[in-house]
């Protein structure tokens, strides 16, 4: 935050209107002083009484005196603003450091700080100052804490200027702001074979040739260790140092998670709701899936994706991957439900890019989407969907739901078997760790299944 003033300009326009702000700035007790005054100097001026007189004027003028030395004050402070940390996962709390420096020649009377913030993430913070001394400072913090993942201002922070007697009271207000981040909750998950590898690259992996013919070598610097007999003579007597060919590089692999934000697709709201379910389970396989070195995209059903992702998502095992988490969870922080009806955007985004591990979170399904839904496994590896259908989500797990909505809901699961996907429903309370151990065990079942057939 930049040094900001408590006093306006000395320019004559600009001290009459400061002048009318302190004295409106007169406290209950400046104005109870002033009232009294003016009462005893009218009952003195009435019974002929001077001395009465005299001290009405000592009440009505000491509140008027102290409202000008207050506004004459010319000292400056400087105030700051660090949030620790910056970005915070739902339901943890983050710490915000104030610190006040009186750059000023004078010593500061009694400040009262208040930082504004919104109401989700707890009271209204206010500290007060006894004195400053000139070029002292002063560090204060308090907690904020939200159980709703979005984008939180914190500021402006208000400065309250007081006098020695409690007459007056003036406020200023800097002029920036910070912003706390609130990402959805992420859980850990277990290392299962969901897309067939435990990595996304390694000696298992594919490997792509970069060595087509003796003109499209990729050269690159030797280095210790190197097989001599990867030295590339003629690269080495052109660029003058050892060169290797590059003659193999690991194809990683990539993982698209794919979040249905229909509104139509879910019923209720609030931290405890289907949609926040999904949209948690979609940023812990993120970040699952970058750590296990995956190439990861996120896509919604509008078609978007995350600005600055590339065509095949964020790589991770890198030094970048840590951005692109902080990219993406800051994404899912603010996302909200779409007008749309449909995946058919998804699909079509699906349908163009290459083959792959699918994650889906998806919501109620009719029969138009199921078969979009279904559609999407030609072009993925593997697939996985957790499906949080209302019957399944607007009961709990020892609750039976309605015969309707248990019927749709197993057709819909029948439909993404056929269809090629491993398919899960979600329970109001379910964890996302057993989902996950669970879609790995129904896969390897599947494959296997496949396999028997396949031999008979």
């Amino acid at each position: 935050m930049t040094p900001a003033a408590p006093v306006p300009d000395t320019d004559t326009e600009r001290d009459r209107g400061g002048l009318r702000t302190a004295l409106a700035g007169l406290t209950t007790r400046g104005r109870s002083f002033l009232a009294a005054g003016v009462a005893a100097a009218v009952c003195a001026y009435v019974l002929g009484q001077s001395e009465l007189f005299r001290v009405g004027l000592l009440l009505a003028v000491l509140p008027l005196v102290c409202a000008i030395v207050l506004f004459r004050t010319r000292y400056r402070v400087a105030g700051s603003r660090r949030l620790s940390p910056a970005r915070v996962s739902a339901g943890a709390e983050a710490r915000v450091h104030l610190r006040m420096d009186n750059v000023s020649r004078l010593p500061t009377g009694v400040l009262m700080l208040q930082d504004r913030v919104p109401y989700v993430l707890g009271p209204r913070p206010r500290f007060v100052l006894d004195r400053v001394e000139a070029g002292g400072r002063r560090e204060v913090s308090y907690r904020v804490r939200s159980d709703l993942r979005g984008r939180y201002p914190l500021g402006p922070l208000q400065l309250r200027l007081s006098d020695p007697f409690g007459m007056c009271e003036l406020t200023r207000s800097f002029s920036t702001y910070d912003t706390l981040t609130v990402i959805p909750r992420v859980e850990p998950l277990p290392p299962v074979r969901l897309g067939g590898e435990a990595k996304g690259y390694g000696d298992g992996r594919q490997r792509s040739l970069a060595l087509a013919g003796e003109d499209d070598v990729i050269p690159r610097g030797y280095r210790h260790g190197d097989d001599l007999r990867r030295v590339h003579w003629r690269l080495t007597a052109r660029y003058g140092e050892l060169m290797v060919r590059r003659e193999e590089q690991p194809q990683r692999a990539h993982c698209t998670v794919l979040l249905d934000t229909r509104a139509t697709a879910y019923e209720g709201t609030g931290p405890d709701s289907a949609f926040e379910w999904a949209v948690s389970g979609t940023a812990s396989v993120l970040v699952h899936m970058l750590e296990r070195g995956f190439s990861v995209r996120l896509l919604t059903d509008t078609g978007s994706a995350v600005p600055g992702e590339g065509t095949d998502g964020f790589a991770g095992a890198s030094q970048e991957s840590a951005d692109a988490a902080g990219l993406m969870m800051d994404t899912l922080a603010v996302v909200d439900h779409s007008d749309g009806t449909g995946l058919s955007r998804a699909y079509d985004v699906l349908r163009g890019g290459s083959d792959g591990l699918l994650v889906a979170f998806l919501g109620d399904l009719d029969e138009e989407q199921a078969a979009v839904v279904g559609r999407m496994r030609r072009r993925s590896g593997a697939a996985i969907a957790f499906l949080l259908d209302s019957g399944a989500w607007g009961h709990d797990a020892a609750d039976v739901p309605a015969p309707g909505a248990a019927t749709r809901s197993e057709e819909t699961l029948r439909r993404l078997h056929e269809a090629g996907w491993t398919a899960v429903r979600v329970a109001r309370g379910a964890a996302l760790t057993e989902l996950w151990r669970q879609a790995d065990r129904q896969r390897a079942s599947a494959t296997a299944a496949s396999g028997t057939e396949g031999r008979s």
